[in-house]
């Protein structure tokens, strides 16, 4: 079992920043693989980003490709989603989800990941 809590949401303007990151408590993440998802309304969840168990592989959603970067910290457990040039339609609910399995490849597919945060609210409006 793992335990997952996300920090780092908030109000930004568009063109800013934000780095959400996820805390694991109970088991180490270091070789698991974990991805970033994403609720807006009226939409359906989107995958956002995921890294491989190795961390030498990972995933993007077009919508976000050179403007997110995910990345883990094993030292600290925790897992990161940097956000550049943060658009309006980026806002939503961010969630971490974590699979305990040490995936080769950097999964996209939501049911590969059993456990998951309770979300941080992102929201990109000047």
């Amino acid at each position: 079992q793992v335990q997952l809590v996300e920090f780092g949401g908030g109000l930004v303007p568009p063109g800013g920043s934000l780095r959400l990151s996820c805390a694991a408590s109970g088991r180490g993440i270091g070789n698991s693989g974990m991805a970033w998802f994403r609720q807006t309304p009226g939409k359906e969840r989107e995958t956002v980003a995921s890294i491989s168990g190795s961390g030498n592989k990972t995933y993007y959603a077009d919508s976000v490709k050179g403007r997110f970067t995910i990345s883990r910290d094993t030292t600290n457990n925790t897992l990161y989603l940097q956000m550049n040039t943060l658009k309006p339609e980026d806002t939503g609910v961010y969630y971490c989800a974590a699979s305990l399995l040490d995936y080769i490849a950097a999964q996209r597919n939501a049911a590969l990941y059993p456990y998951w945060g309770q979300g941080t609210r992102v929201t990109v409006s000047s």
